[in-house]
């Protein structure tokens, strides 16, 4: 398998961005990168791709709610357009992939929910493809909460899911998940073309299980890439067809969020799991 290319969510240097989008993107590429994975970027096509250019940056991947009416995540909601404005924002700033970054636990609950999430990716490949993308889908931990027939309602989602729907596995939240995270990369084989390669300390229990109280990114214990329990060079070792290693945090250990992202970076390059 060639070397996936690294890559960065933009969500971890969201601050940042929103700032100073131009300079945020010449840091990263002083870094080395030259990939991104945009986030909030259907009410502002035209900036985010013009600030890419002008920084010799491509962003092959990014993050759009497909599959919700609102998009919860632990920082606040976020209203979700229609999939057709979402692909057509994708398209303008040049992505390929756009993956659906969270579905509510609630619906991993039950059978039916796993399979109306299902359902609605399957039939948005078709839509996206007028467009000249592909459409996937982004973990945390609720996926791993429920079991259907010996299976996690994550691993019966992806059973009836149409192949050409793409999978993007962060690998800190299957932790959390409770998974044997280098199995499930295993496990999911060709599909599997993104990984979110984030470190850290798991919580004592799942955050998004039935009853947990409710949290914020910033109680979560992140560490740089290689300093937490997350398995990382062995997961990257397993992928058989991963196209991209996408540096994420969800709260950065450090205080110069560039600084965490490089030492991420070396983790992946010098490591020899990126290029």
């Amino acid at each position: 398998m060639a070397l996936p290319e690294a890559s960065v969510q933009l969500y971890t240097l969201a601050a940042e961005f929103t700032a100073d989008m131009k300079g945020s993107l010449d840091k990263l590429a002083a870094i080395g990168l030259r990939n991104v994975e945009a986030f909030d970027f259907v009410r502002r096509p035209d900036e985010i791709r013009a600030a890419l250019d002008a920084s010799g940056l491509v962003s092959p991947t990014g993050h759009a709610p497909l599959l919700s009416d609102e998009l919860w995540t632990p920082d606040g909601s976020i209203p979700t357009p229609a999939p057709e404005v979402v692909f057509e924002a994708a398209a303008k700033v040049g992505m390929k992939t756009v993956i659906d970054p969270f579905v509510a636990p609630e619906r991993w609950a039950t059978l039916e929910g796993v399979t109306d999430i299902a359902d609605r990716l399957n039939r948005l490949t078709d839509t996206a493809a007028t467009f000249g993308l592909e459409v996937g889908y982004h973990n945390h931990a609720q996926e791993f909460i429920a079991d259907f027939d010996g299976k996690t309602a994550y691993e019966h989602f992806v059973s009836i899911t149409d192949e050409r729907v793409v999978l993007e596995l962060d690998l800190y939240w299957a932790l959390v998940g409770g998974q044997d995270v280098v199995g499930l990369v295993s496990r999911l084989g060709d599909r599997l073309v993104a990984a979110h390669v984030k470190d850290g300390i798991a919580p004592a229990s799942n955050p998004f299980a039935p009853g947990a109280e409710s949290f914020g990114s910033d109680t979560l214990d992140q560490r740089r890439a290689g300093e937490g329990e997350v398995p990382l060079a062995d997961a990257l070792r397993a992928a058989s067809a991963l196209k991209y290693a996408v540096i994420e945090y969800d709260n950065n250990p450090g205080d110069d969020v560039f600084a965490d992202i490089a030492a991420s970076y070396a983790f992946l390059i010098e490591g020899g799991f990126a290029r």
